[in-house]
Formats: structure tokens, sequence, C-alpha cells
């Protein structure tokens, strides 16, 4: 039987720090996460696999550069064609080797042959009651799941809406490419939170930090020399949050108004004062009638993930 389980050791760079200079960006840790996922899902399955899903990602306290990392990717449930696996991330500071945990989330990838087709995988079986826990907690997401992502799928963003918006166009090098060719589901996230940082730190300051990104589906590939257009808008905010919608959508350079929708999310921002709380932000003005839809959307999909019960990722700690 595969092994299920990877482990990924390594130290955080200045490359991987956001703008502010002090912490590592929530882009670099999502790249992480996505490199030791299909890492573990490549090896579960002997086969190429691809990014479809990325949920709640929690990020629960900063990294720093320097900081020691380990990156733990583990299946906890099988479909037919699709891996569901659980990321943790923990940090410590290089000399200390008393590790924390920064982040957890779960990812789904979907295996597929050499001609891009959804092939069978083996069937993981839970061994202990940490792994039936892990895997109960993961079908009860399923249903909710697909209500979120029809909930997004759902909704129009036009010319109509006044609200901050940040636009992103370039070409996928080829320096983004996974081994199948097309841009790394990693990569593409790392995108997501560069726009969406930007239009949360334009709103607020240059010391807003993602605490979440969730609902983040993958509908199709981004081929190599294709354009790629990175839409992050700022549709909700709460007190001291954020909420920034974001799509991505691409295509061929020679049909550049034919862009198709790849990979779409919500992210949520908070801006970091000088006492290293979540500041207060200005209010969102809703002018029109896309504006208040779009505002609605963002406290339903709050409202949709209320009920999901927490992974029970205190099981997997070090003793």
């Amino acid at each position: 039987m595969p092994d299920d389980h990877i482990t990924l050791r390594f130290m955080a760079v200045p490359a991987d720090v956001a703008a502010s200079g002090a912490t590592v960006a929530a882009g670099s840790v999502l790249e992480w996460i996505d490199k030791a996922a299909y890492a573990c899902a490549v090896g579960w399955s002997a086969s190429d696999t691809v990014t479809a899903y990325v949920g709640n990602v929690h990020f629960t306290r900063p990294i720093e550069p320097g900081n020691l990392v380990e990156v733990h990717a583990r299946i906890i449930h099988t479909g037919r064609t699709s891996m569901h696996v659980l990321v943790t991330v923990e940090t410590t500071d290089v000399r200390a080797r008393a590790y924390s945990p920064a982040t957890h989330c779960i990812l789904v990838f979907v295996a597929v042959d050499d001609a891009g087709r959804p092939q069978e995988v083996p069937r993981w079986v839970p061994h202990s009651d940490v792994d039936r826990q892990l895997q109960q907690n993961a079908t009860a997401r399923l249903e909710p799941r697909k209500r979120i992502q029809s909930a997004m799928r759902s909704q129009e963003y036009t010319d109509d809406g006044t609200t901050p918006r940040t636009v992103f166009r370039f070409l996928a090098a080829p320096a983004d490419a996974n081994w199948g060719g097309n841009a790394h589901g990693g990569t593409v996230m790392r995108w997501i939170d560069e726009a969406a940082f930007a239009t949360a730190a334009a709103w607020s300051s240059e010391a807003a930090v993602a605490v979440y990104s969730g609902g983040i589906h993958f509908y199709r590939p981004i081929h190599i020399g294709h354009i790629v257009e990175v839409d992050a808008r700022l549709i909700h905010t709460g007190k001291r949050s954020m909420h920034v919608s974001i799509r991505v959508r691409s295509g061929s350079p020679r049909t550049p108004h034919d862009l198709q929708l790849t990979t779409q999310c919500m992210s949520i921002f908070v801006a970091i004062g000088s006492d290293a709380r979540a500041e207060t932000v200005q209010p969102l003005a809703l002018i029109t009638a896309e504006d208040k839809r779009l505002d609605q959307h963002a406290r339903d999909l709050v409202d949709l993930r209320a009920p999901l019960a927490m992974m029970p990722v205190d099981h997997l700690r070090r003793p």
C-alpha cells in the first residue's frame, strides 16, 4: 500500500516575505501547502494529479523569515478519483526546535492519466480513532462545499459594481508550470493572494494581512503562454475585517476578450496596528444594487461556513 503522508522541512527565506517586509506572505504559505499536498497525492495515486479545491485556510500566527518550517500532508479521505489531503504548517525559531502551529487546511486533488482524464485511486482506510475523526470531518464538508461553490458560481461581477478593485494581467510563464505543463496550483494561489493584498492594502494600509482564505475552487487549468487575469474586489467590510472576492480568468492571447473562469475564492484580511492587533477599518460604501448583492453574498458565505466543525488537528500536534 502506498504511503499516505509526507513532511517537507525547509527555512523561510527573505524571498517569501510579504510587502511589509516583516512576515512571510500568505501567498508563499499557500504555495508550500499546495506543494506538500501535491507530493502526498501523487505518492498515494502513483499518477499525476490536479488541484480541485483548497478550503478553510486559517492563518493563525505569522511566520518570520529565518524560521524553520515543517509542512505535514496526509491523506484523510478518498473518493473514486479524488484524494482529500490535510495539510498542517508548523514553525519554530531555528535555534529552538519548539514547533508551533501556523495554519492548516484541506485540499482535494483529482488523479489524472497521461491524457488528463480522471482515473481511480487506491482506497484509503482509517486505522485509528484519529484517522476516523479526520475522515468524518472531511466527509461532513462535502455537501456544504457544494453549496458554497454553487453560491460563489451564481454571482455576477459587472462594471455596475463600484467597490475597490485590483486587476492583474500577465502571461503564464514557463517558470509557473507544474509537471503537467500547466500553471501550478500553488502559483495560482500566490497570484490570488497578491491581488487580494493589493486591494485590502489600498483600503486600509500596507499592514494588511490575510487571516483566512477559503472556497478556492479550480475549474480548469491555466496553460503556459496564456493570458491570466486576476480580478480582486472588496465586497464586504466588518468592524475590523475586509472580505475580498477573487476571480481568475485565462485564455489564448489570440482571443484576449474571451477569457474563461479558472479559479475563484474569498479571502479575509485585517490591518495590523502598532499594538499587533487588528485595527478598525473604514466601512465600505454600498452604492449600487450589485454592491449590495455582493455584500450580502459575503455575509451568506460566513453563515454557510459557520456550522462546519473545526478540523481536529490538535490530535496531530507534537507531544
